[in-house]
């Protein structure tokens, strides 16, 4: 069965090593559907037969203990066969969820990289909506009638035997039939295609809109919106109601030529029949046969939509899983203390060609803290990414203690980099939950030393469930401010040596950044490494060094006042220990 299903869905077989190690793992299963399909079919003879003995035989004795011990072993059999049907099934169910479970990591990790390239959940979901799509289909009526169609032959050749007359006739439906289930697969394949992509963009577009309802409603923009929708859902609409009827269409047609082809055996048979050649009951029989041959093909036919749907998402998940090689097996290191260092860092955007970030150098050893600055465009948050090992280095190489990004276990370096982006995104569970970066098992204690480092332990509190107080989606359950403090606390969970921080300052009120000033100063004195963007001449109050970048390039880099000191006049920052009305001032000079 695993080569039937695989060379149908698969013919060139491309299949990536995953998916042909989840069908492996399947290999005990596929052989006893197998099996049982082979005692279905053949007790499926039980009928034509009962119905020729009772024709030849019962009926021309009148014997009442024949009738009833045929009828005894007929409906003894049929039992069996519903067994064997039942367990049949449930074992393909069972098979559709364990593939489900071996590839459910895969998927979410190119799940996750696809939205790294593309920034779009729309697209980043199609995997996990092959997989649906496959296990919908496996959990079908396709499969078994994949596997019952070996078993064609079987009732060809009975019926052969009965009559080479009616062993042609059912030999020319079963190929009528079997053209048309080709001729549909032809048809069906490019609808399915336009079907899976339209419903990506209905995905997309609903998901945006939800994400963005604040300023639909604000703006006014909900009309606008729903005519953009009507747009994308009525191409949707149209090529499910071209693939439904193309379906339905082949469906009944597929139904006619069936019965057709069993009333022509029946009056082939009569034809025999008046002529000597056939008995009534082999006539009877062979019509069963004939109709139970070409079941298999019309059950197929119904299906065919979503064999169609199913082949394809196992060809895009391929496709996608190949795409994205799992990542190489490392050295573990010890976990990171002493320093990092940028060397010559180019960076671009993954869906993109042009460099963002150009030529970027510096180093930075445990304990010092670096203030990135520049204008809007410049490339600060671009870097942070790729710092972090988001993006990756277009040319270039970052170092922490010495190794390379690519020479870390990412499962063993994550814990050892704290990092807070811009706004602060959180997942749907408690506060501890987040926190604790979303851990089955932590230790309280360390979710109480997170919150308290980043000043957030008092505002938790004070909150109605405290810990325990669940965000909602992307954290909207709490103030930005509320999010950007949690966010914080998250990057300082269990210490960790490199922090990087996109605008921690943003959405702070006054109580917030003197949290955040004083984390980065406990941060610093027991080692670690700081990363901040500063919009503020404030804000660099905390910083040992300064790295300035304009249109994506390194203009300086250094000790924070010999950074500004050499600056132009006009950038020059006034001295910290200014009041807050002259920083601003400044401000407003460094900002024209």
């Amino acid at each position: 069965m695993k080569q039937v299903i695989t060379q149908t869905f698969f013919p060139e077989g491309r299949l990536h090593p995953d998916l042909a190690g989840a069908l492996n793992d399947c290999r005990r299963s596929f052989w006893s559907v197998a099996a049982f399909s082979g005692a279905v079919n053949v007790l499926m003879l039980v009928g034509p037969l009962y119905m020729l003995q009772v024709y030849d035989r019962v009926l021309a004795s009148r014997s009442i203990p024949t009738l009833i011990g045929l009828t005894i072993l007929m409906i003894g059999a049929y039992l069996f066969q519903g067994l064997f049907d039942f367990i049949r099934s449930r074992i393909v169910v069972r098979v559709a969820a364990l593939i489900d479970r071996d590839l459910e990591t895969a998927v979410h990790s190119s799940i996750v990289k696809i939205a790294l390239q593309s920034r779009r959940a729309g697209v980043a979901l199609q995997p996990l909506r092959d997989l649906d799509q496959i296990r919908s289909f496996l959990n079908s009526g396709g499969p078994i009638a994949i596997v019952d169609m070996p078993w064609m032959p079987l009732y060809l050749a009975i019926c052969f035997l009965i009559h080479p007359l009616l062993g042609v006739v059912a030999l020319v439906g079963g190929i009528m039939l079997f053209s048309l289930a080709v001729f549909s697969e032809r048809n069906s394949r490019e609808t399915a295609r336009i079907l899976a992509q339209g419903s990506g963009l209905r995905s997309a577009s609903v998901e945006a809109d939800s994400r963005n309802c604040e300023t639909l409603v604000a703006m006014g923009m909900i009309g606008v919106m729903a005519q953009r929708w009507s747009a994308i859902n009525g191409r949707y609409l149209t090529a499910l109601g071209r693939s439904t009827d193309l379906a339905s269409g082949f469906g009944s047609l597929s139904k006619a030529l069936r019965m057709m082809l069993q009333s022509t055996m029946l009056g082939t048979g009569a034809y025999l029949v008046i002529h000597q050649e056939l008995s009534a009951g082999a006539m009877v029989a062979a019509s069963i046969m004939l109709g139970r041959a070409l079941a298999p093909i019309e059950t197929a036919i119904a299906n065919w939509r979503g064999f169609v749907s199913a082949r394809q998402s196992l060809k895009r998940l391929s496709e996608v899983l190949s795409h994205f090689l799992p990542e190489a097996r490392t050295l573990e290191l010890p976990r990171p203390k002493a320093s990092i260092q940028v060397s010559q860092l180019w960076v671009s955007p993954p869906m993109g060609q042009d460099a963002i970030v150009r030529g970027v150098s510096f180093h930075l050893a445990a304990g010092e803290v670096l203030g990135i600055i520049g204008p809007s465009g410049a490339g600060k948050t671009s870097l942070l990414r790729t710092l972090v090992g988001i993006w990756q280095p277009a040319r270039g190489t970052i170092r922490i203690d010495g190794a390379t990004l690519d020479q870390w276990d990412q499962r063993l370096l994550g814990p050892a980099i704290g990092y807070a982006s811009q706004p602060a995104e959180l997942f749907d569970g408690t506060i501890a939950d987040n926190i604790a970066r979303m851990a089955t098992d932590y230790p309280s204690e360390h979710v109480l030393k997170a919150a308290q480092a980043a000043g957030a332990h008092e505002m938790i509190l004070r909150l109605p469930q405290g810990y325990n107080t669940p965000v909602g989606e992307s954290g909207l359950a709490l103030s930005s401010g509320q999010r950007q403090r949690i966010s914080l606390a998250r990057a300082l969970y269990d210490d960790p040596f490199l922090i990087v921080l996109d605008e921690p300052h943003a959405n702070l009120d006054s109580d917030g950044e003197h949290a955040l000033t004083d984390a980065i100063l406990g941060a610093k004195a027991r080692g670690a490494i700081v990363i901040l963007i500063a919009h503020r001449p404030s804000e660099l109050a905390t910083c040992d060094k300064v790295l300035v970048l304009t249109n994506g390039t390194q203009h300086a880099f250094g000790a924070r006042d010999e950074v500004l000191r050499h600056m132009a006049p006009q950038t020059v920052p006034v001295p910290l220990k200014r009041g807050p009305a002259a920083r601003e001032k400044r401000l407003a000079e460094v900002r024209s």
